[in-house]
C-alpha cells in the first residue's frame, strides 16, 4: 500500500492557502487602501507557499490524477513569480497586476482542463470546476489588461481575482481530490507464468 502522507499535505495545503487566498481578496476589497508594498510582499510569499504546495501535490500521485496534474510546471512558475514579487514588492502595480493576472489566467485555463477530464472520468460536479475557472481566467484577463490607471481600483480587482483563485482551488480540491487511506501502488505486481511448449 502506499502512503497518502503526500497526497493529504497537498490538500489540506491547497486548501489552507486558498482560505487565505479568499481572506486576503476579501481584505482587499474592503479595504483597497492598502499598501501597495504589502499586497506585493504578501502576495510574493503566498505565491511561494502555493508553488511548493503544487509540487507536493503533484508528487502525491492521487488517485484521480487530475487536480495536481500540471502542477510541476505551474509550481516552478509560481515560486519563481513570488521571489520576483519579494525582491520588488514595492514595484509599479503594473508589475503586480501582470504577475498575479499571469498566474490567475493560467491557473484557470489549466482548472477547464481538468474539469474536463473530471467529465470523462465521470466526476459529478465536474461542472463547478469549469465555472468557477472560467470566472478566474476572466478577472486574470482584466487584471492584466489594467483597465484602470486608480490603484484603488486596481486593488480591488486583484482583491476580486484573489477570491476568485481561493475559492476555484478549494472547489477543485473538494471535487477532484480523492484520497484513500489503502491505495494501491501505481504498478500491481502480479505472478507471470509462461506455459511450458510441448
Amino acid at each position: 500500500m502506499r502512503s497518502v502522507a503526500l497526497m493529504r499535505t497537498a490538500k489540506i495545503g491547497y486548501i489552507m492557502i486558498s482560505v487565505l487566498l479568499c481572506v486576503l481578496g476579501i481584505l482587499l476589497i474592503a479595504v483597497p487602501e492598502f499598501s501597495i508594498w504589502a499586497v506585493g510582499t504578501i502576495c510574493g510569499a503566498i505565491l511561494i507557499v502555493f508553488g511548493a504546495i503544487r509540487l507536493i501535490g503533484y508528487f502525491s500521485k492521487d488517485l484521480y490524477r487530475l487536480a495536481f496534474q500540471y502542477d510541476l510546471a505551474f509550481g516552478v512558475m509560481m515560486i519563481t513569480l513570488g521571489v520576483i514579487m519579494l525582491l520588488h514588492p514595492g514595484s509599479l502595480m503594473n508589475f503586480i497586476c501582470i504577475t498575479l493576472g499571469l498566474s490567475f489566467l493560467t491557473d484557470g485555463l489549466f482548472k477547464i482542463q481538468i474539469a474536463i477530464d473530471s467529465k470523462t472520468f465521470g466526476i459529478r460536479k465536474w461542472w463547478l470546476i469549469l465555472i468557477l475557472a472560467i470566472i478566474t481566467v476572466i478577472f486574470g484577463g482584466i487584471l492584466i489588461s489594467r483597465p484602470s490607471e486608480s490603484s484603488r481600483i486596481l486593488t480591488m480587482m486583484i482583491g476580486i481575482s484573489l477570491l476568485c483563485e481561493g475559492i476555484l482551488n478549494i472547489g477543485t480540491m473538494i471535487t477532484a481530490v480523492k484520497i484513500i487511506k489503502h491505495q494501491q501502488p501505481d504498478v500491481i505486481e502480479v505472478d507471470y507464468y509462461k506455459e511450458r511448449e510441448d
